[in-house]
């Protein structure tokens, strides 16, 4: 599944599935470009930016949180 808006993304969250939420904010450009690493990305403008992640399982009630759950 993508990180990003698709509106023809069909696939169902099922029981069991893991998956990321990853917002990314921007002080600016709301578009966003690869860096020649293949991993890193920046704002069109060159604008600050944030990026936080929770990984989640998906279970029959409330989905399980991963991460951010200190013991």
């Amino acid at each position: 599944m993508p990180n990003y808006y698709d509106p023809f993304q069909t696939d169902v969250l099922t029981e069991g599935l893991v998956l990321t939420i990853e917002p990314m904010i921007s002080a600016g450009s709301s578009r966003f470009i690869q860096a020649s690493d293949g991993w890193t990305l920046r704002t069109q403008d060159g604008s600050l930016s944030a990026h936080h992640e929770h990984t989640l399982v998906i279970s029959r009630g409330a989905p399980i949180v991963l991460t951010g759950t200190a013991a």
